[in-house]
């Protein structure tokens, strides 16, 4: 028996590879399925089934094309109803892989079709949960995803999930290895670890939401506190992993299109497509394409894509790295934003040199705003989550995350300068791209972020553990 865990770091994804007895069983693919149909073929090995824990919120899974290029059913659990062709397993059922077998364990709460796996081992003993949503290193996942589509309240889903990990979940053995869908990072959940991997048992004494004394009235609190609104591409990413969609071939052959400047201008202008510039902060900084919107490759870059373009209908013009633009289209892709219509050819130095109009971001040192701050502190906004504002920030800065900036435009200042920063440097770019996009050119990005300011003796506010927030 082999169990691999395929994580996506800019996801905080975790997909899973088992194999026994040249049997395959994918759980929770990603959108481009070809690593795991080479990796069937080295191991000598069949792809007998694609397992989905539930309907994705935050990434597009590959179990329609997998399923398509391979011949294996897809599998959901109960309540599911895909548009297309699937196995709807009952709560129980068993489905043999080689000498292993994997059960369903119906486990309705984050969404209600939510499916944790069991897998039992050829000898027969319960070895591990592939828990998608349900269970996370740490916590649980969020119960507000489902509600709309369920006609049923976040506190319903909550009362729903406790009653699935008490009933389901925790009477299992302490020594079964927890695998789940998303680690830290993840918009799925608000308290996940970092690890990845871990026993039940250890997850019975450190997880919040899995205290033995804890009632339902308790945990419904304790897992709705603080939920921060989903990302607006969230419920276009269900749509797609309920309905199908296009087959990632397609998507890039059409997005990995080279455009000379002349024809990404005409694009452009012809089109409603927005210009994205997928470079390094540094490198968009010192010129960029006007009214483009800066999103590196280099950050967390499909997540921030979902969050701040929000419509996967919406077309784009890609400006990246040279080499980089299949990386890029894939991993727009994984997040359902198929309308890439091509890239610039030679990147932004064959705009440059075409003669055709720049623009730069203003950046500045923290040491040049902290001689400028003692006149007008309030000119500071911090552009990182509300937590991290909480915890610390500039004294008389203002905070205005960057997921919910395009909501509040008018926030900021039309003709004064003012400056931005986050953390280290690469979410304040992002805003400022957004910003200057908006006609608001007198934005000054802060070099090095709220780091750089704390260092170069820029007063702050006293220092409030995260964990007691």
């Amino acid at each position: 028996m082999k169990i691999e865990q395929i994580y996506t770091g800019c996801l905080a994804q975790g997909a899973y590879y088992i194999e026994s007895d040249g049997e395959v069983a994918i759980i929770d693919p990603l959108r481009e399925v070809d690593p795991y149909i080479r990796r069937a073929k080295s191991d000598h090995a069949k792809i007998k089934y694609i397992f989905e824990t539930h309907f994705h919120a935050d990434f597009v899974s590959g179990h329609v094309t997998l399923s398509k290029e391979t011949g294996a059913p897809i599998v959901y659990g109960p309540n599911a109803n895909p548009s297309f062709k699937a196995i709807i397993a009952k709560d129980g059922q068993e489905f043999k892989l080689g000498k292993i077998t994997i059960i369903a364990l119906h486990t309705p709460g984050h969404t209600m079709e939510s499916t944790t796996y069991l897998l039992r081992d050829e000898k027969g003993k319960d070895y591990a949960i592939f828990s998608g949503d349900t269970l996370f290193l740490g916590d649980v996942g969020r119960p507000d995803l489902a509600q709309k589509a369920a006609h049923l309240t976040q506190e319903d889903l909550a009362g729903i999930l406790f009653e699935s990990l008490r009933k389901k979940i925790m009477p299992l053995a302490d020594d079964i290895i927890v695998y789940p869908a998303h680690g830290a990072g993840s918009a799925c959940g608000k308290n996940m670890m970092k690890e990845t991997v871990d026993t039940l048992g250890n997850q019975k004494k450190m997880n919040y939401a899995l205290r033995a004394d804890m009632t339902k009235e308790e945990f419904v609190k304790e897992v709705t506190e603080g939920l921060l609104p989903p990302p607006k591409y969230f419920p276009l990413n269900v749509q797609m992993n309920k309905e199908g969609y296009e087959d990632i071939a397609d998507v890039l052959d059409r997005g990995t299109t080279a455009l000379s400047p002349e024809e990404f201008e005409i694009a452009s202008n012809e089109t409603s497509a927005l210009v994205l510039d997928v470079r390094r902060q540094e490198d968009f900084v010192k010129g960029h394409i006007p009214r483009s919107i800066f999103i590196g490759l280099n950050g967390d870059f499909a997540p921030w894509v979902g969050a701040l373009i929000a419509d996967t209908k919406q077309e784009i013009l890609l400006v990246a790295p040279k080499g980089s633009e299949h990386e890029a289209v894939t991993r727009l892709s994984r997040v359902g934003f198929d309308g890439t219509i091509g890239y610039l050819a030679g990147g932004f130095e064959a705009w440059k040199k075409s003669g055709r109009e720049v623009d730069t971001i203003q950046s500045v040192p923290a040491a040049t705003v902290k001689s400028r701050l003692k006149s007008n502190p309030s000119q500071v906004f911090d552009v990182r989550k509300p937590s991290e504002y909480v915890s610390e920030h500039v004294a008389g800065a203002q905070n205005t995350s960057l997921d919910q900036i395009n909501e509040h435009m008018a926030e900021f200042p039309k003709e004064e300068a003012f400056y931005v920063h986050c953390a280290g440097g690469y979410r304040s770019v992002i805003a400022a791209s957004i910003l200057k996009s908006r006609g608001i050119h007198n934005v000054i990005d802060v070099t090095g972020g709220f780091d750089a300011l704390k260092e170069a003796g820029v007063a702050v506010t006293e220092y409030v553990c995260p964990s007691t927030l």
